[in-house]
């Protein structure tokens, strides 16, 4: 699964290395060497000729420094490099690398989008000891958007139900997922969401598990849940379709477990389908 790997551990301040693994992300797409798909050499960055704001620091992993960054305009590739999606990566790059990359992108888009501060504009600096960008003039604080969405599975007796979301770049039956509300708790956003999606009510939430997920900064928490009463009843806006798979219908395809969902999903797949 897309995750940060246990031989990391997050810097909120920089380091000197003579060789950090560089994440330098445009347009949310990561600067890669075509021949193999490796991240660019110490050389390869300093042709970027970057500001040192534009560097932020993300972390260790396997003691090796790792760092952030972010160009305006993809021409400035090096010869050999291109720029390449975080998704498109999945299955080709180091499961690693990944994992960090998929941390870095976050970053260096808080870094990119907090130069100035959202009260009065004027500039920011990094705040000693945390992630976080401090204005100069107003003191205002900015912290990495983290934007948390719950996902849920229903269970009715030996069926469960998938949909297929409108706006997902994936056209596949999936759990139902949507954002939280201001001054919501997750199991609050879970009962609405689903009613408002397919006009259904559950009980019995169970926590699942969790994935941080960088398209561009959510959080998928993800639960399971028993069908308490209904009919389905899409909302033509959030769900193209949703109906229920049971042992004898013909199910998703398997997918890689590169997010909570599929492994959700999984988890309940019957023998054989």
């Amino acid at each position: 699964m897309l995750q940060t790997p246990a031989s990391f551990t997050p810097l909120m301040a920089p380091q000197q290395d003579a060789a950090p693994l560089s994440f330098v992300f445009h347009g949310g797409r990561l600067l890669v060497r075509e021949a193999d798909l490796g991240l660019p050499d110490e050389a390869a960055v300093r042709s970027l000729a970057l500001d040192p704001p534009r560097l932020q620091p993300v972390g260790l992993l396997d003691d090796r420094y790792c760092q952030a960054a972010w160009v305006d305009d993809e021409a400035l590739a090096p010869p050999g490099h291109a720029w390449r999606g975080l998704r498109s990566l999945f299955g080709e790059f180091d499961e690693g690398h990944l994992g960090v990359a998929a941390r870095a992108c976050q970053i260096a888009e808080w870094a990119r989008t907090h130069r100035f501060c959202g009260a009065c504009g004027s500039g920011t600096v990094l705040a000693a000891g945390e992630r976080c960008f401090k204005c100069v003039n107003c003191g205002h604080m900015a912290y990495p958007r983290i934007s948390p969405a719950m996902m849920v599975l229903i269970r009715n007796g030996d069926k469960v139900l998938l949909a297929l979301h409108t706006q997902s770049a994936v056209k596949r039956f999936v759990p139902l997922a949507g954002f939280l509300e201001a001054g919501e708790t997750i199991e609050e956003a879970v009962h609405r969401e689903v009613f408002e999606e397919v006009g259904l009510r559950v009980h019995n939430l169970r926590y699942f598990g969790s994935q941080s997920w960088p398209f561009p900064h959510s959080l998928m928490i993800a639960f399971t849940a028993d069908y308490l009463d209904g009919d389905i009843r899409t909302d033509p806006n959030e769900i193209s379709e949703a109906r229920w798979f049971g042992p004898g219908d013909e199910w998703p395809e398997r997918v890689a477990h590169v997010s909570i969902s599929s492994m959700l999903v999984d988890s309940h797949r019957p023998p054989g389908r």
